[in-house]
């Protein structure tokens, strides 16, 4: 689904100093595969992955999504974007809009879909992530984690190939982690291809097929959950996780 290949990314500061995000990054996803990226602030995970739906121009590389090129010059960036579903850190939902309206909205206008069909398929994903109690009231209205498991319905409505999370659960309070990843976990549980950038061990032992710990920009190693938390290779992830376990 996903293939990535030689990817460099920099930033220049406002007092022009260089700082390198992604550093000849190669990476795949397969279909069905749930990938859980791991690493300190600034490693660049949460880059990578917004280069991926070109939120972030690359340097140079290559990026190929479903077979397509993405950063060929003639590449419909906007009809890739509707099959990769991005749940961010912050919710991004329409405040002057109820829960129903954010979850149908790009349904109407994006999928071209009648009001009749995003209204019955916001319903069912309202009822899967477990709030369709909450149809019409409004964002402020509900908490945090409510929020973003309507984030998550939003993004589904539009039924993705791939979806990615961007440390979806790292702006909640501690009790509603909980709720948000028990979603991400049936998500998984139902061969949705998935990229998560995380914090949450529990999530990446429990769900992932494989974890990629980055660091400087660079994947230092990745394998199986099984591998990664029980016999890591390298002495970066060793300290990464003696500091997080």
């Amino acid at each position: 689904m996903i293939k990535v290949k030689n990817l460099y990314k920099t930033f220049k500061t406002p007092n022009r100093r260089e700082i390198k995000a992604l550093v000849d990054f190669s990476t795949h996803v397969k279909k069905g595969e749930v990938v859980v990226i791991i690493g300190p602030s600034g490693s660049g995970k949460s880059t990578f992955l917004r280069c991926l739906n070109r939120l972030e121009e690359v340097d140079s590389g290559e990026i190929i999504i479903d077979g397509e090129d993405i950063l060929d010059k003639k590449a419909d960036i906007n009809r890739v974007r509707e099959e990769l579903g991005m749940v961010f850190q912050h919710f991004n939902l329409f405040p002057h809009k109820t829960v129903l309206e954010n979850v149908t909205l790009a349904q109407l206008i994006v999928r071209k879909r009648g009001k009749k069909q995003a209204v019955e398929i916001a319903h069912k994903l309202l009822d899967k992530v477990g709030i369709l109690d909450k149809k019409n009231v409004y964002p402020a209205q509900l908490s945090g984690g409510q929020q973003q498991r309507v984030a998550i319905a939003r993004a589904l409505a539009m039924q993705p190939k791939i979806m990615m999370f961007d440390e979806a659960t790292s702006a909640l309070d501690p009790e509603m982690i909980g709720e948000v990843l028990e979603v991400m976990k049936t998500l998984a549980r139902e061969g949705m291809t998935m990229l998560a950038v995380t914090h949450e061990m529990g999530f990446a032992r429990e769900v992932s097929d494989r974890v990629i710990f980055m660091d400087e920009g660079q994947i230092v190693e990745e394998g199986t959950a099984e591998h990664f938390f029980e016999n890591p290779i390298h002495d970066r992830t060793k300290l990464f996780l003696s500091q997080i376990l």
